[in-house]
């Protein structure tokens, strides 16, 4: 299916299986509220899935999209570009901070390159979706074609759709991409209507001088987009996006075509949730908000489709490591809704 035709076919969360987890926490044996956010995110859960109770998620699947910038051109990061293609490599080998967390918590980590600039065709096991080695300046012109865009959503869509049908109920967004964060302010900032200086944070540690360049960079990308007079929101993404966003779009969309819970992991797969906004106010109803990242974008794009984190750990890593680690919380929400006995079939006295 193509994406497009999908955004059309995407549902509201139903509301009749959401009052139901409202009613059945009302009868638990537990005083009311106690629970506190696991209530929400249980109910909300509720809500995604298309049976009444839902089942306890088993089978989560990290998807690492992974994609090169050109605007590393302008000095926004002492990193080199090679890192990506090396990390990438690292994914696979099981050596990364993402592998060790996915272990724990038993989830697969699946790694797409949707644009590296690197070769990483000799690595077993990479899922081959690039679209071109790497996005353009955004500085200086668009990052990439209109259709580079759409083809990069409609490859994030399939990957979606191919691990769910192997089975995963749970889709957890990871990145890599040496200066993605660079994208993600820029496409935070400019649908949020946010200053550049408040979305804009430090990625892999840049210092004063780095920022300087970084939030300069931004400007100078919405001053171009500003003068092309571009308003759909995957014209935007084209022109001041990265591959491997676009990716994540398609997911969102694919998620949300199928019922499948989303878990976003930091401010670049936020960055994502706020274009899938913009494609459809109904996709963001099938997404938890992992963690709040470092980042400060992460905030603004939050709260701008109305998400609250499940946790908050200072992480800037990206990857999908602070989405994998809320996955046995959203586990154990959706668990004592199910599982746990209400006041009647207990014997317990209520209030």
């Amino acid at each position: 299916m193509n994406f497009k035709d999908a955004i059309g076919l995407i549902q509201p969360a139903s509301k009749v299986n959401y009052d139901k987890a409202v009613e059945r926490q009302a009868v638990l044996t537990k005083p009311a509220g106690a629970l506190g956010f696991l209530e929400v995110i249980a109910n909300q859960f509720c809500s995604i899935s298309p049976e009444f109770p839902p089942r306890v998620p088993s089978s989560p699947v990290v998807c690492v999209f992974a994609s090169d910038h050109g605007v590393l051109e302008e000095g926004i990061t002492p990193w080199p570009q090679e890192v990506t293609t090396q990390m990438v490599a690292n994914f696979l080998s099981g050596g990364a901070a993402i592998n060790a967390i996915a272990k724990q918590i038993g989830a697969k980590v699946s790694v797409i390159d949707i644009g590296v600039a690197g070769d990483t065709s000799r690595y077993a096991g990479v899922i081959d979706k690039k679209i071109r080695p790497g996005t353009d300046n955004l500085a200086r012109r668009p990052a990439m074609t209109l259709k580079n865009a759409e083809d990069a959503v409609q490859a994030g869509f399939d990957v979606a759709n191919d691990v769910i049908d192997e089975g995963c109920d749970l889709l957890v967004i990871g990145d890599m991409g040496i200066g993605n964060t660079t994208p993600s302010a820029a496409l935070i900032s400019w649908f949020t209507n946010s200053d550049v200086e408040d979305t804009t944070g430090r990625g892999t540690g840049i210092d004063d001088d780095h920022m300087v360049v970084k939030i300069k960079a931004i400007k100078a990308a919405h001053s171009r987009l500003q003068g092309d007079g571009l308003s759909d929101p995957l014209e935007i993404l084209a022109s001041i996006g990265g591959l491997e966003i676009a990716g994540m779009v398609g997911l969102i969309l694919a998620g949300a075509l199928r019922r499948v819970p989303v878990v976003l992991d930091g401010v670049i797969a936020d960055a994502a949730a706020v274009v899938g906004h913009q494609l459809t106010r109904n996709a963001t109803d099938y997404l938890f908000a992992g963690h709040l990242s470092q980042e400060p974008g992460a905030q603004k794009a939050l709260d701008y489709i109305g998400l609250k984190p499940v946790l908050v750990l200072d992480l800037r890593l990206g990857e999908g490591t602070g989405g994998c680690l809320s996955v046995p919380i959203i586990q154990s929400a959706v668990r004592t809704l199910v599982e746990m006995a209400t006041f009647d079939s207990a014997g317990v006295s209520e209030a």
